[in-house]
């Protein structure tokens, strides 16, 4: 008689987190291999590995959020370690936001950093600070929540400060690093205050202690304003803004694309899931609305980043405070929330513009390094005649300046227009209204870019030297992927929207 065959067991529940496990190992590889072989001739082995890296965590991201691994249809989210990490459909999202981006600063890092020392310890710096990323998606727990963000952080002020020799770069990771233990330190602050209250770290936990009576509503209201303030520092939101233009501006192109975008999610990715599954509207109690605390921030920070954007004249800080600027428009996510409303169609808009943003503004940047590697000046006067020496080059740029300003028919003008659309039927058209008004406003500094590079005169003194495979590679992806974005908005926005609503 033939034996029944046995079904194929299921793959244990920790393999759920194989993407930032992916990560980690990759960066520890790249430090083994440098240890072995020390040669400068590794240049092109460790871009490889570690661009491979973040290829396959973003590969494995998206087979499980295809499969639907961690999802309703699933059995719902996974949770691991006493429910401290939780795999579902937003954490896997944002991942592929963290990976895509991580693998594009990779590859352009080749030519970058190809003459600099310690360039194993800088690619391995960059998965370690996405595989904290990755876990800031997953947390659920304060706890985790803050060790995930210190995860990401450390590597980050190393990063920015990676350039030793340069004068801007040391004192932007200096301000950087100041900055950032502050914010740390009011962030675990806020996160005891809100433990004091509720007795627990897990996000469930402390929504179910706010359900019942609670005697310190004025304790909870500035652990919850602290907690916020922690993330608008990560997001670079108003007022804790302050340190990214002079990181952006001080760090390798390549860092300063990465911190803008990909660093800038992550932040996102936490804040979603820990002030809706901790604080739900429902459950708060009186005299605690973070919902209006974030309806300020979204405002003035999207304004002051659109304003301070359009009196700059280095191309690399405009992009500083644009990226705050987009802060500003993705807040909208967590600023037009109503206790009964469509909220998660919203924050799915919300989701999409970021993995839009981490295309188009990551490209921008990295163009920003192609031209530092050709010994191009940084003002828009410098950039004169750039179409006619880089064609390629600068049509991508093209693309990102008008995607990054919202026109259509570039991905950028999609997500703007579902995200303030959301918040015009969750009932916040003023939102909406000041997100076109400041939408427009960037058209003006954005274009500076495009005229300037097209429409000028090239300077007579102007050269470029060899055509860098890496960052142009980088540079062409990402605008590849940001026309993609396009014909591909639906299922992005539909899948944004389906994982958000697990949230509610």
């Amino acid at each position: 008689m033939f034996e029944p065959i046995a079904l194929q067991a299921a793959p244990p529940e920790w393999t759920a987190v194989a993407p930032a496990i992916i990560l980690g190992l990759t960066g520890l590889l790249l430090l083994v291999i440098d240890s072995i072989n020390t040669g400068e001739e590794n240049s092109a082995l460790l871009a490889s590995i570690s661009t491979v890296g973040a290829l396959f965590a973003f590969a494995v991201a998206g087979w499980f959020l295809v499969e639907g691994t961690g999802q309703s249809q699933t059995g719902g989210a996974i949770t691991l370690y006493g429910d401290a990490l939780v795999v579902d459909g937003m954490s896997l999202f944002f991942t592929l936001i963290f990976t895509i981006v991580a693998a594009m600063v990779c590859i352009a890092s080749l030519d970058y950093v190809a003459e600099q020392r310690y360039q194993a310890e800088f690619y391995s710096l960059v998965l370690f600070a996405t595989t904290g990323m990755t876990l800031m998606s997953m947390s659920n727990s304060l706890a985790t929540a803050f060790v995930s963000l210190e995860l990401a952080s450390l590597p980050s002020y190393a990063l920015v400060g990676f350039l030793k020799d340069n004068k801007g770069s040391v004192e932007a990771a200096l301000k950087y690093f100041l900055i950032g233990a502050v914010s740390s330190a009011v962030f675990a602050f806020g996160i005891s205050l809100v433990y004091a209250v509720t007795g627990s770290l897990l996000l469930a936990d402390v929504a179910s202690a706010l359900g019942g009576s609670t005697e310190m509503v004025g304790v909870l209201g500035i652990g919850v304003l602290m907690i916020l303030g922690g993330f608008a520092f990560k997001t670079a939101s108003v007022p804790f803004h302050f340190w990214a233009p002079e990181a952006y501006e001080g760090a390798p192109a390549p860092i300063s694309a990465f911190l803008s975008s990909a660093s800038k999610a992550a932040g996102f990715a936490i804040a979603f899931r820990v002030f809706f599954e901790a604080f739900p509207l429902a459950k708060l109690p009186t005299g605690v609305d973070w919902v209006l605390a974030f309806q300020v921030l979204a405002v003035v920070t999207m304004t002051l980043g659109n304003f301070a954007a359009a009196t700059q004249e280095n191309v690399k800080r405009m992009l500083a405070y644009s990226s705050i600027g987009h802060a500003g428009y993705a807040l909208i996510g967590l600023a037009a929330i109503t206790a009964n409303g469509p909220n998660a169609n919203v924050l799915g808009a919300s989701m999409a513009h970021l993995m839009v943003y981490g295309f188009m503004n990551t490209g921008a940047f990295l163009f920003i390094a192609l031209a530092e590697h050709w010994g191009v000046g940084r003002t828009f006067e410098d950039y004169n005649g750039l179409g006619s020496k880089a064609p390629m080059a600068c049509v991508a740029m093209s693309v990102f300046m008008f995607s990054l300003a919202g026109l259509p028919p570039f991905g950028g003008f999609f997500s703007k227009y579902v995200l303030f659309m959301s918040a015009i039927e969750s009932g916040f058209w003023w939102l909406a209204a000041v997100g076109a008004v400041n939408s427009a406003l960037s058209l003006f500094y954005y274009s500076r870019v495009v005229k300037a590079i097209w429409i000028e005169d090239a300077s007579p003194s102007l050269e470029i030297g060899s055509k860098p495979v890496g960052l142009y590679t980088a540079v062409i992806f990402a605008a590849v992927g940001t026309l993609l974005l396009l014909p591909g908005f639906r299922p992005v926005i539909e899948t944004a929207q389906t994982v958000a609503t697990a949230l509610f």
